[in-house]
């Protein structure tokens, strides 16, 4: 189920520029699209699909799936809400399996059944290691955002792979990317099935870094001690679901989140409102026994309040650092938020930081 809804392409490019160029667009690739979409969900000509994906065949006409992977990634941005945003995401992942031999690091695209709602589901993971021996090291789940899914932060994956030396296994959290299950709360079971099939995979080690959005669902094995240690960046957690901060979120964002918890309409701020509050963190906050946590943001931003941070300060076992002059997730400022990662994930999961291999490749 799903819908499109009221969004410019002025507006997605006015919030979204640099994200795309963080996640390795090249800038002038995004210019020339922000100069030739006019329309959110046409697949014609000046539509957001047409033409990324118009960009992405030349950049395979050209012998780099690489960059046609990320071009078809943002032509399926920012949810699927219709056929041809369905079909960017098919193309996105033929573009990467054929970039995969190129890429730095070891890469393994894997199916795996996990339990939901009383039956099984198939979901298909991503596994990248330096040596391709996944099962010698720990395994480190990487959920991203409600609209940036596992092939879009490959970046961020091999980089937690080479720096770590751990087995990183990316994963597109409930009512994102390829995964079928909707954005409810019954949906954790699934995280949660990863989260037990990811011992068997490694080492017996597992850790959880979370994305945004996906950092509620590492905030959720982190507390439920599900991991051996759980990563939260720019997570909403608690407050973010009040209505008072739901009625804020800017750039069709309730959209976004509504596409991904299966309405099949607009729905109204108070079945907004109902259905995403389920997803608050609250209960769990309430119990003791959570894993070694590390939960960050930046103190500017307007997606999650300061106080779904801050409600983890002073917490056992837990560290909380709000960056000061920083947005969502500190993204401004990721080299800081990766330094403190980088030196306390090893310690919590046995895996010693091992320095980047190869920078400067952008695959």
């Amino acid at each position: 189920m799903s819908y499109t809804y009221a969004v410019t392409p002025a507006a997605m490019f006015e919030d979204r520029f640099e994200q795309f160029v963080a996640l390795g667009v090249p800038r002038t690739d995004v210019e020339a699209m922000r100069g030739a979409i006019s329309d959110m969900w046409s697949d014609t000509p000046g539509g957001w699909v047409f033409e990324w994906s118009r960009l992405a065949k030349r950049h395979l006409d050209g012998d780099q799936p690489f960059l046609a992977a990320l071009a078809y990634g943002c032509a399926k941005f920012p949810c699927l809400a219709n056929e041809a945003k369905r079909r960017a995401l098919a193309n996105q992942v033929t573009s990467y399996l054929t970039a995969a031999p190129g890429f730095p690091v070891k890469f393994e695209r894997r199916f795996v059944a996990v339990p939901f709602v009383g039956a099984t589901t198939t979901l298909p993971v991503h596994l990248y290691s330096v040596s391709g021996r996944f099962d010698q090291a720990p395994v480190l789940l990487i959920s991203g955002g409600v609209d940036t899914w596992k092939m879009d932060i490959h970046r961020l994956c091999v980089t937690f792979a080479e720096r770590l030396g751990v087995t990183v296994l990316a994963f597109d959290q409930p009512g994102t990317g390829e995964n079928q299950a909707a954005l409810v709360i019954e949906a954790d079971e699934i995280v949660l099935g990863l989260a037990q099939e990811a011992r068997t995979i490694g080492n017996g080690k597992v850790a959880h870094f979370g994305l945004s959005f996906g950092a509620n669902y590492s905030a959720m094995t982190g507390l439920l001690g599900a991991v051996d240690a759980a990563v939260v960046l720019g997570g909403p957690i608690d407050r973010a679901f009040a209505k008072e901060a739901l009625e804020k979120l800017p750039y069709g964002m309730p959209d976004i989140v509504s596409n991904a918890m299966g309405f099949d309409h607009q729905p109204t701020m108070q079945e907004f409102v109902s259905a995403a509050g389920k997803l608050s963190r609250r209960a769990l906050l309430e119990q003791t026994g959570n894993a070694p946590m590390l939960v960050i943001n930046g103190e500017n931003d307007y997606f999650v309040p300061q106080s779904d941070t801050l409600v983890f300060d002073g917490r056992l076992r837990t560290v909380a650092h709000l960056i000061p002059d920083a947005g969502h997730c500190a993204r401004s400022k990721l080299p800081d938020v990766m330094s403190l990662v980088f030196r306390w994930l090893p310690e919590q999961i046995g895996a010693p930081e091992r320095g980047s291999q190869s920078r400067n490749n952008p695959n």
